[in-house]
């Protein structure tokens, strides 16, 4: 399968659909990234970032798969029974030396929720029904850290999992079509989440200038009042060092969600625009 590999995108709702046809998987607190077994492991991140390094421990997982297996899912870090974002930021911004002391004090875990490859048989123009079917089927045997997600196709389970299962930083869920092939690049996919996300403008921080722990930000119709954010992840303290020290804090934006469950509590800046 050619490299990067160019992953599904789902498209934001308000409602779930429930007209028959229809799975729904829990959509968790993580990190975007597609595991490919060729003669060795490499992990891809959703914008096609190389970062292998920093996961040993799913890397060594993966080892035990097939040759010619391409999986597409989350990785996330469990803390005290709940997703951890911080813990899945600070792992996946490690060096490679601190990679390896992460990997033991901050044990990933890989969500799948698709099978692009198997075998070397590219399996994207398939159903999803039987997509899920082969990768319960690859999976299953392994056991953690891969696994695959949970799935219902009822839609009364659906609901529950949404009502019940932010408690343990899930942030939602994502609805599929039985029916469907695996479409790279475009939004084919459904998601209901509890919060959104939302552009805010930079207009200051809290802190060094170098590394600054939060940001103050001005959101969408507030009236230009600043609300300060939540720490930042130490991957976005070092990116927003650069763009202040490149004077781009009048240009500078960040994507931000604002919400109530733990994760979202407050405003937490999700990834940093520069111009």
């Amino acid at each position: 399968m050619k490299q990067p590999v160019d992953v599904a995108l789902a498209a934001t709702v308000r409602t779930l659909p429930d007209s028959g046809g229809w799975a729904y998987e829990p959509k968790f607190d993580g990190h975007r990234m597609v595991v490919i077994r060729g003669e060795d492991v490499v992990l891809q991140a959703r914008s096609g970032r190389n970062v292998t390094g920093a996961f040993p421990d799913l890397v060594a997982a993966a080892r035990e798969l097939p040759a010619g297996t391409v999986l597409d899912g989350e990785v996330v870090v469990w803390t005290d029974g709940r997703t951890d974002f911080a813990a899945v930021q600070h792992r996946a911004s490690a060096s490679a030396t601190q990679a390896a002391a992460l990997a033991v004090s901050l044990p990933a875990s890989y969500a799948a929720f698709d099978l692009l490859e198997e075998g070397g048989t590219d399996l994207r123009t398939r159903p999803y029904e039987l997509r899920r079917e082969q990768l319960v089927a690859l999976l299953t045997p392994l056991g953690p850290p891969l696994q695959p997600v949970p799935m219902t196709t009822a839609p009364a389970t659906a609901a529950l999992w949404y009502d019940t299962l932010p408690a343990t930083g899930i942030e939602g869920l994502v609805a599929k079509r039985l029916d469907q092939p695996y479409r790279g690049g475009t939004r084919a996919w459904s998601k209901l989440r509890h919060s959104e996300p939302r552009d805010a403008v930079v207009v200051g921080h809290v802190g060094s200038a170098a590394r600054p722990s939060a940001l103050l930000l001005v959101l969408p119709g507030d009236d230009d009042t600043p609300v300060q954010s939540s720490p930042l992840a130490p991957a976005l303290r070092g990116q927003a060092g650069a763009a202040l020290a490149a004077g781009e804090l009048g240009e500078l934006a960040a994507e931000v969600e604002q919400g109530t469950t733990a994760r979202h509590a407050g405003v937490t800046v999700m990834r940093l625009i520069r111009p």
